[in-house]
């Protein structure tokens, strides 16, 4: 990690982020270069990556495909060798279907646990084997899903659980070379995916948390900002909950 700086300790830091090409991912692309970051906008569909990265300085794009450890390796590889290092990686890429236990086709189920799970794994693994430049971070996108049940989500809940296990591990196995892992846990994100989901069901749990509106990708990135900042170096194998309070429990009448 650079030296700590006025702008918050990331000026002159590069960031790797996977599924920077929208959604959230682009929201913690745009907040990283905002603070002073070099920003490696990393997805599968490098079109849309690199219209995210263009006409702004200190920012490029890599394809990534997650399912493909070659593509994961050669990535990370051809990142750190046009930036001289990667000192933050964001995981962000992730499936999100909804699709009820009884009609899940076993493909769909592995294509969740190959993006959601393996990709993570696979990713923080090639950016722990770079050389290192001192302290390094991963944060990791989980979800309030982990700890909290949906129908016809049982692929996508049970992923993201395993991330935050991962995440804890991680923070144990990665530590020696000087790389701190930790998660945050957003709660309903309001995204271009959003629109799709049932208006009932967005209307339920937006009811059902303390701060009754929909969070923002930039709310999502200043979390993942302060987990990456030089002045978090004692935090490592924690999940950030960024969720309204969704987690919290519902409010309920007094008893």
């Amino acid at each position: 990690m650079k030296p700590e700086t006025s702008s918050g300790g990331l000026d002159g830091a590069v960031v790797l982020v996977t599924g920077g090409a929208q959604g959230i991912g682009r929201g913690v692309c745009e907040s990283f270069h905002a603070a002073g970051a070099t920003v490696v906008v990393a997805d599968l569909d490098i079109d849309r990556a690199a219209g995210t990265a263009a006409g702004a300085a200190r920012m490029s794009a890599v394809r990534l495909d997650l399912r493909d450890p070659a593509s994961v390796t050669a990535a990370f590889e051809q990142a750190a060798e046009r930036h001289g290092g990667i000192d933050v990686l964001v995981n962000c890429a992730g499936l999100y279907p909804n699709t009820p236990l009884l009609d899940l086709p076993v493909a769909e189920w592995d294509e969740v646990y190959l993006v959601n799970v393996r990709g993570v794994m696979l990713a923080s693994q090639a950016f722990a084997r770079l050389p290192g430049r001192g302290e390094r971070r991963i944060v990791n996108i989980s979800s309030a899903a982990a700890r909290s049940a949906r129908v016809g989500a049982a692929h996508y809940c049970s992923s993201k659980a395993a991330v935050e296990m991962l995440t804890k591990v991680l923070a144990l196995e990665l530590a020696p070379l000087g790389i701190t892992v930790n998660a945050v846990a957003p709660g309903l994100i309001e995204v271009a995916a959003t629109a799709s989901l049932a208006a009932d069901y967005v209307a339920t749990l937006v009811a059902g948390q303390p701060v009754r509106r929909m969070g923002t990708p930039a709310e999502i990135a200043r979390a993942c900002l302060f987990l990456a900042d030089p002045q978090a170096s004692f935090v490592t194998g924690s999940v950030l909950d960024v969720d309204g309070g969704f987690l919290a429990g519902t409010a309920l009448p007094p008893s």
